[in-house]
Formats: structure tokens, sequence, C-alpha cells
């Protein structure tokens, strides 16, 4: 589950702090002024530019409309902030090394993930953890803040935006419902690389392509990701990386996660007298760690026909993550790592071994 913790700004709650708020954001105008080259128009947006609303639109500008009004960028940016939870990977793909990253989970340096450390290079960006700090990500000087898949508020994006101009999801899209290949090309565009998003999206697709071509069979099977977290069994369901990684493959949910996902959001918490709705012809299940002592514990799990069968793959603390970031570099390293496992598991022998269900102690 996604966790945060951010600092909500200029709620009102009296006057003495609303005095404060306002002296806030002018520290955070002087920290942010010498930025150029991009400006951010938001709709109701107080400015403390005023120059900036009077500023004609140039040649080649490039909009934004978005959750929170519309954003606008006089060139490519340069340096950018990354502050959505799994944004940089994108960055990184189009060869933007983001001078600061949000922190998500894992202690992975400067947050960067196996799939995407050797796009870092020798860069050292700026690890935000925690609360977003205004002040942090102003000394930072960035001419862009990508804040989609952030969770931030309306008046965090407020006072972000005197610092540099912001991205946000579009309007249609809920906080971390932006897909892979949408958020790539809006980084594309806003960074002057759209042809080498379309490349990197291309490649990607190919690659999912290629290994439905060679599964044909799996088209119209069932599949779910499941969890197994403090107590809590349940399914990754809709929209969610996890979910849509198994439908890029051809697969469809079983028709009662597909029930829950039509009532719930992004996950189903699931009765523990009941995982029926786990039944599918394969079932993955995700975990934060490579040790699952819970889940082989779990009394009905033995009762499932995937376990008897032998149809399960096990993602563990890298994977997991992998299937997490849904990104445009970590789903092409996760269907390299499981594809394998997927076919022993939908075999049709219950005795092949799965190696990462074995490995696990998941094994029937």
């Amino acid at each position: 589950m996604i966790g945060r913790v951010m600092r909500t700004v200029g709620s009102g709650e009296n006057t003495a702090k609303a005095g404060n708020d306002m002296q806030r954001r002018q520290v955070l105008m002087r920290m942010a002024a010498g930025i150029s080259g991009a400006v951010a128009v938001t709709a109701g947006l107080d400015p403390f530019f005023p120059s900036i609303r009077s500023a004609s639109a140039a040649d080649g500008e490039l909009r934004f409309e978005h959750v929170f009004g519309e954003t606008v960028l006089l060139k490519p940016a340069e340096r950018v902030v990354s502050l959505g939870y799994n944004v940089h990977d994108a960055l990184l793909a189009l060869d933007v090394v983001p001078v600061g990253i949000r922190q998500w989970f894992g202690n992975q340096p400067y947050g960067v993930w196996p799939w995407a450390r050797s796009y870092l290079g020798d860069a050292k960006p700026q690890l935000i953890s925690g609360e977003v700090s205004m002040e942090v990500v102003a000394g930072l000087q960035p001419d862009l803040i990508v804040a989609v898949g952030s969770g931030i508020s309306k008046d965090e994006y407020d006072v972000l935006s005197q610092i540099a101009p912001v991205l946000m999801q579009p309007k249609d899209k809920a906080a971390y419902g932006t897909s892979w290949d949408d958020l790539t090309r809006m980084l594309g565009k806003a960074v002057g690389k759209v042809e080498l998003a379309e490349k990197r999206i291309a490649d990607v697709e190919a690659k999912f392509q290629a290994v439905r071509d060679a599964h044909r069979d799996w088209s119209g099977m069932t599949a779910v990701c499941a969890y197994n977290f403090g107590g809590e069994t349940g399914a990754f369901i809709g929209s969610d990386t996890r979910a849509t990684f198994l439908s890029e493959l051809g697969f469809k949910p079983p028709q009662k996660i597909q029930a829950l996902s039509e009532t719930q959001g992004f996950y189903a918490r699931l009765s523990p007298e009941d995982l029926s709705p786990l039944d599918a012809n394969l079932l993955i299940w995700v975990s934060t760690t490579d040790k699952v002592p819970d889940i082989k514990a779990l009394p009905l799990r033995n009762t499932l026909r995937a376990h008897i069968e032998g149809r399960e793959v096990f993602a563990g603390e890298v994977m997991a993550a992998a299937l997490s970031f849904g990104s445009v570099l970590s789903l092409p390293y996760a269907l390299e790592a499981l594809k394998d496992d997927i076919v022993l598991a939908l075999d049709g022998d219950p005795k092949t071994p799965v190696a990462s269900s074995t490995a696990a102690g998941l094994a029937p």
C-alpha cells in the first residue's frame, strides 16, 4: 500500500497561521529567485510575479492541463525534481537525472532500484524522505517539479508552483492512476525527449507482445496478484500496476476479483475464511520480503487449486518493488524475471517445480 505523510500548507485554521504561511511563501519565493526559462500558469493562483501573468505565449511553449489547472513551460526542462513516488524511473529512462528524488520505500541508493541504476551513473541526487520540504525543493533550483503520483494537496501545489512549474496527473486520473506510458509521454514532452519517450514505450510494448505471441493460450486464462500483509490477505485489482501487469500478458481477473474491482480501489481485502477469489489459473504472491512464513501458514491457502496444482509464483522484495513501481523501466525487468516461472506454473503438470515458489517454501 502506498504510504505518505505530507505537509498541508495554507489550511487557514487561524489568522496567525495564515500570516505565517504568507511569510513562508515569500521566503520560498526569495529562495527560488533566479529560476528562469519556465513558467507555471494555474487558474486562481495568486501570482507573486505579476509579469508572469502578462507574459506572452512563446512559440514552442509546452502546455499541460491537469487536475489543478494548467502548467506552461516556455522551453524543455533541465533541472527536474521528482516528487511522484515512481516518477524518477521515467525521467531516468529519458536520460534526465533528477536533481531531487522522492523516497518511496526500500533502502536503495538515492531511491533508485536495480532496474534503473545504470541510468543514474555517478549522479547523486538529493533524496527527499518523509514530508516534502519546500525549502529543500527550492534550494535545488529546479525548472520543473513533477508531482504526478505524489498525492500532494492543492495547497501544496500552490506553494510548489511559486518555486517552479509543477506537473500533476490529468483531470480524469486519480492521484496514483496515471499509466506508465502516459507518464512517459508527458515527461518526454516536458523535457524535450518526445522521440526517445516513444522509443522507450515501443520497446516495452514489444517485449510484452513477444511474450503474448509466444503464449497465446494465456489469453482468457485468469490470474491474480495477491498479498498477505500485517495479517490481512487481499488482491491487487483494477488499475493497480500489479493487476495491469497481468492484463498486459493477456490474463483476466477471476470473476470474484472482477466484481470487487467494480466497488473498491486498487486492492481488495479478503476474509481469512474465504480465499476463493484467489483461485485463479495463475496466483502470484507479492511480498516485500523474501521470507514469507505468514503466507505459508495461511490455513485456507492449502485448499486453493492454484496451490494444490502448483500454479503459484512468488514475487519477493525486488520483484514486488518492480511490480509496484510499474514503470517504463521496472515492467520489462519484472517481465524478464517472472515469465519463465509463469510458463512453468501453467504447463499443466502439478509436479513441475516453480523456482520462485520453491525457494520461498510455497511449493505444494
